[in-house]
């Protein structure tokens, strides 16, 4: 290469960089990413300490990255740049096909053994029966879809672990994995759909021995045709087709109440303020609270369920509803108080504990359990 032409390449190098240093200086600052579902860093305040400590030059690079003109697009560009060289793996999302599936690591040492014995206390506790129903993930209903050698936890272990603990515990996976050829996960998100939480519910009402829903039942409503989850977000894959999320229980005969603001609140079975935002899988009573309680003013003698659960457990507990006259939603990521005094003082009759198996080797709230 000669002189005139290092100068040239030089020259257009420097040119472009300085075209996104402009771009950088003239578009306003976004607040949050709607395609990653996450706030933005911004730009950091300034202190003599931050500076010699080295977090303020750590957060100038954090608000750089996360405001750089178009990320959006940049990242979307990289992913499918990296997919036509052979990658599958994307921040702990693998690309199967059409489908994004989420990595499950191992837990961290005892962590699974330690959650188990808070949920053996809260029976010693909670003087009603308690049930496990861990909700295996995509990774291992889908485990053929995997890339050939790709990791993921083997979820059999903590079913292994719930059935030898003593407690009852509902066959969840059986019943996922006998329709695994049907849509059951969400394709860009890691939340099982309306037909996946279906089966997981009658999966719920056969342990109990009552009596399983019928699909015929439902009048299923498409509620989106656009929904892009958490995996879209995180792995940068953005040229998959959107989800159909689909509702299936009717809000006739069904009361919700909500403290997700506090105080007790009224609220929709679903909100369908979700449905024009990112995160549309909130839809389902409205999102993540410490508590909320469905009532069926059409079984008013019926038992009352209490379920310590997670996310998934918003999709199942409409469902949940056509049985029970009360389903009560605990999130011992936000309600602090015993769980067992709350049983107590609201005539549970069942206690289900109801977690994907991701989410309860990790979770180190599941301790509130047991108080």
């Amino acid at each position: 290469m000669t002189k005139r032409q290092s100068c040239l390449l030089t020259g257009i190098f420097c040119g472009f960089l300085a075209g996104l240093l402009a771009l950088h200086l003239v578009l306003p600052d976004r607040e949050r990413s709607q395609t990653e579902n996450r706030l933005l860093a911004q730009w950091p305040s300034f202190s003599w300490k931050q500076l010699k400590d080295g977090t303020f030059t750590e957060d100038v690079e954090e608000y750089f990255a996360d405001q750089f003109p178009f990320r959006d697009q940049w990242t979307g560009l990289k992913a499918r740049a990296e997919q036509l060289l052979g990658k599958r793996e994307f921040h702990d999302v693998y690309l199967c096909g059409d489908t994004l599936i989420a990595k499950v690591d191992p837990p961290e040492e005892d962590r699974m053994e330690k959650n188990l014995s808070y949920i053996l206390r809260l029976a010693d506790k909670a003087g009603v029966p308690v049930t496990l129903a861990f909700v295996p993930t995509a990774a291992e209903i889908w485990k053929e879809k995997l890339p050939a050698g790709a990791e993921s936890w083997d979820q059999s272990a903590l079913f292994t672990a719930a059935e030898e603990s003593g407690l009852p515990a509902a066959d969840l996976y059986s019943a996922l994995a006998a329709h695994s050829g049907e849509p059951v996960y969400y394709r860009t998100d890691h939340h099982w759909t309306s037909l996946g939480a279906f089966y997981g519910a009658n999966a719920l009402l056969e342990h109990f021995e009552m009596e399983t829903l019928k699909e015929s039942d439902f009048t299923v409503e498409t509620a989106s045709e656009t929904f892009c989850g958490t995996l879209y977000s995180t792995s940068g894959i953005h040229w998959l087709a959107p989800d159909a999320m689909e509702f299936w229980v009717g809000e006739e005969g069904l009361s919700v109440t909500s403290w997700k603001s506090g105080a007790p609140e009224e609220v929709p079975l679903y909100d369908r303020t979700y449905l024009e935002k990112k995160d549309k899988y909130s839809a389902f009573l409205g999102g993540n609270q410490p508590l909320c309680v469905i009532k069926n003013e059409n079984l008013t003698e019926g038992e009352k369920l209490l379920l310590l659960r997670d996310s998934y457990a918003d999709a199942l507990a409409p469902f949940l509803a056509q049985r029970f006259s009360e389903v009560h939603l605990l999130d011992l990521r936000y309600y602090r108080a015993s769980p067992a005094q709350y049983a107590a003082e609201n005539g549970i009759s069942r206690i289900a504990v109801l977690y994907s198996t991701a989410n309860f080797i990790t979770d180190q709230n599941v301790v509130l359990a047991g108080q």
